[in-house]
């Protein structure tokens, strides 16, 4: 099964189970405790409205940026984008909650009579002006942490509000730098404006090969990408390799797009490195989640030393050991390579996929 597609069964599991206690809470609570039937009903019916509600837009929120609408909708204003879905979301919710069809469902598992009388005490007790509203605020919640998870990224949201990084600690990681190559003629031939939209639709590409090998996009810096993995999550199957070549393989796909919109193909330069560097959340009025250490340096340092060699991705000797599965890969040693600002020298394995 592709990793997204696990991620998404996922997500949209525990979304249908949360919509589903809450619903079931809130049609339960309807009723006095010993009118068991009516909690009964007014469970299932919340259950139902809550689940379907849930299950249309997480699945909307999954699939809508593989669309062309979401596509376009990616290139517009926050609020723009807000709005557009605050309105859809609506329609969803008045087709549901108005249609009554969580009653209507609920009505199946007890008499007529009672589903009847059950129906109207719900309707007294939780009347569309209490469950519309309630329903509204639930989805402004659920579109804001959205909009703020594609804004700084799921895992720096996690971790800021869980304050897991309020005290730096040390960590062992991977860091993956990704360089567009020939950028700079690129926009000096299109102008700034083009460029930006060429660096945009490259970047977004990566973005799901990236999700799939569970990596953080750490940054963006100018023609740039910073990618980041716990060495625990990294090591298994290789993945910032895998990352890496998959996010070539996106590229090749989307060659002919670029040409035809920009008159030219984009090309890669990278470097992975691995080792210890302290993490912790930094800022006042905007906060972030940073890595300091040498790593970070030598790491960039590699991704110099591509130019030097020849080498479109080369590999340190510290990443390569920490990796399962590698030998899914072909790797030629270049020995030992000097770096500026390092002592000793580092040893550098240029890194290819192997061809059938």
């Amino acid at each position: 099964m592709n990793p997204r597609t696990r991620i998404f069964l996922i997500s949209m599991a525990i979304v249908a189970g949360m919509g589903a206690m809450f619903g079931a809470t809130i049609g339960a609570a309807a009723f006095k405790p010993q009118l068991l039937t009516g909690v009964l009903m007014g469970s299932i019916a919340g259950a139902v409205d809550f689940v379907t509600m849930a299950t249309l837009i997480g699945g909307a929120e999954n699939f809508l940026p593989r669309m062309r609408l979401g596509k376009t909708l990616e290139r517009a204003p926050f609020l723009a984008v807000f709005g557009i879905k605050a309105v859809l979301y609506s329609a969803v919710i008045l087709a549901v909650v108005g249609g009554r069809l969580g009653p209507s469902v609920a009505a199946l598992f007890v008499e007529p009579e009672i589903a009847r009388m059950t129906a109207e005490n719900l309707d007294a007790k939780l009347p569309l002006g209490v469950l519309v509203p309630t329903a509204f605020l639930m989805t402004f919640f659920f579109l804001l942490l959205q909009q703020l998870r594609m804004l700084v990224g799921a895992s720096t949201l996690r971790d800021i509000v869980l304050g897991r990084y309020h005290r730096a600690r040390v960590e062992e990681r991977f860091f993956l730098f990704v360089d567009i190559v020939g950028s700079t003629p690129l926009a000096e031939r299109l102008g700034p404006v083009a460029a930006n939209r060429f660096l945009n639709r490259v970047f977004q590409l990566a973005s799901d090969p990236v999700d799939d090998h569970h990596g953080e996009v750490y940054q963006y810096v100018g023609d740039e990408v910073v990618i980041t993995w716990k060495v625990a999550q990294g090591r298994v199957a290789a993945r910032p390799l895998a990352c890496y070549f998959a996010i070539e393989r996106a590229l090749n796909d989307a060659e002919e797009e670029f040409a035809q919109e920009f008159g030219a193909r984009p090309r890669l330069r990278a470097a992975l490195h691995a080792g210890s560097v302290i993490t912790g959340e930094v800022g006042g009025s905007r906060r972030a989640i940073v890595f300091h250490g040498d790593v970070m340096n030598t790491t960039s340092r590699l991704e110099n030393a591509t130019r030097d060699l020849g080498r479109p991705f080369l590999v340190s000797e510290d990443a390569m050991s920490r990796m399962d599965g590698k030998e899914a890969y072909r790797s030629i040693d270049l020995g030992p390579q000097p770096m500026r600002g390092r002592v000793a020298p580092l040893r550098v394995y240029a890194v290819e996929p192997v061809t059938a």
